[in-house]
């Protein structure tokens, strides 16, 4: 027998491996593997010991060809940077793999009728057992109409009206609490920075904020318009700026928010002093601006596992439903309004 020379490559453990040290069958393995009922616990924690002392990782293929299953999810999404669609996307990932799915992910420039299609049929052709399409713009509406019946789908931030299985943050009623705890402040009404009208989530922003004025009979007035981008809030922020009735602001994302503190900082406006300002996705960065924004948090794990667990519903029943998940946004209370902890204090309370 020829002895390895040192350099070779080491094996792969293979299932017979597992099996060895185990001191069961590979069938046992297979078993343990692939969740089968019939094998008990003490067998099964000592086969998991084995693989996890190996290192040994089951051959995908190998694998969806005995059980019929891949294991794999697909994700379709926008190509952008923006906190929202990335932290979804995140969420999904982190609850997919807990629950021992892969997660194959297209990223799309737009989300129309024929990139959806084309984005759709590359997934099948990976055979995912379902897609969950992260749909932010009102454009995708038209192109989720093109989906496959048979396939499981779940739409995250997509048109609240579509006739699929959706899951949503509470944007309206985030927005509305924003406003109106503003109100509360003592301030006569309430400014909008709003994001990009063709996007989901600024329409429900400008929604709950247009609620919260009419509700307390304060004065309504003209919102205006970013792309979510910190140039963009400081470009409008330099507007209000020059506007002393502007005390409070509601701004639909912390990024312009920080435009915003930019601009009122260059003319003298002080921060909580002279103007509230509230932000909108609490991004890890929000707490430590100058002052830390007061903002408006999503939590994207909860929409990761609510979408996983509408998804897995779908796929087990072996029917496409339309149920529908809303998860609810808390304000949490910094010192851009004035009343959060001091540097280096408590955290801030949502």
């Amino acid at each position: 027998m020829t002895p390895r020379s040192p350099g070779a490559a080491r094996r792969s453990p293979a299932i017979t491996d597992v099996a060895k040290l185990a001191h069961v069958s590979h069938q046992t393995v297979s078993r343990v593997l692939n969740e089968h009922p019939s094998v008990t616990p003490l067998t099964r924690a000592r086969v998991l010991a084995a693989i996890e002392q190996l290192g040994y990782r089951p051959n995908a293929a190998a694998r969806a060809l005995a059980t019929g299953r891949s294991r794999t999810l697909g994700v379709v999404t926008l190509n952008t940077t923006f906190f929202g669609p990335v932290s979804t996307l995140y969420g999904i990932e982190q609850a997919a793999r807990v629950a021992g799915y892969f997660v194959s992910v297209v990223s799309l420039r737009s989300i129309d009728r024929d990139s959806v299609r084309d984005a759709v049929g590359r997934l099948a052709d990976q055979h995912v057992e379902g897609i969950v399409v992260i749909a932010p713009l009102t454009s995708a509406a038209e192109a989720l109409d093109d989906l496959p019946t048979a396939m499981p789908v779940v739409v995250v931030e997509g048109d609240p009206h579509v006739d699929l299985a959706a899951v949503t943050v509470d944007q309206a009623a985030g927005a509305r609490a924003a406003t109106a705890y503003l109100l509360s402040c003592g301030h006569r009404t309430v400014f909008h920075i709003a994001g990009p009208p063709e996007w989901q989530e600024a329409q429900g922003r400008l929604a709950g904020w247009l609620l919260a004025l009419e509700e307390a009979g304060a004065e309504v007035t003209s919102a205006l318009s970013g792309d979510w981008t910190a140039s963009s809030g400081y470009q409008a922020g330099r507007v209000l700026a020059r506007a002393k009735e502007a005390t409070a602001i509601f701004v639909a994302n912390d990024q312009m928010a920080l435009g915003v503190l930019l601009a009122l900082h260059e003319r003298n406006r002080r921060v909580p002093e002279d103007v509230n300002v509230i932000g909108f996705d609490d991004i890890p960065e929000s707490a430590y601006f100058t002052p830390p924004l007061t903002t408006v948090r999503q939590d994207f794990h909860r929409v990761g596992r609510a979408s996983l667990r509408l998804l897995l519903d779908q796929i087990e029943s072996g029917a496409r439903t339309v149920d529908r998940v809303v998860v609810p946004s808390s304000l949490v209370v910094r010192r851009s309004t004035g009343d959060g902890p001091p540097p280096g204090g408590a955290p801030a309370k949502s």
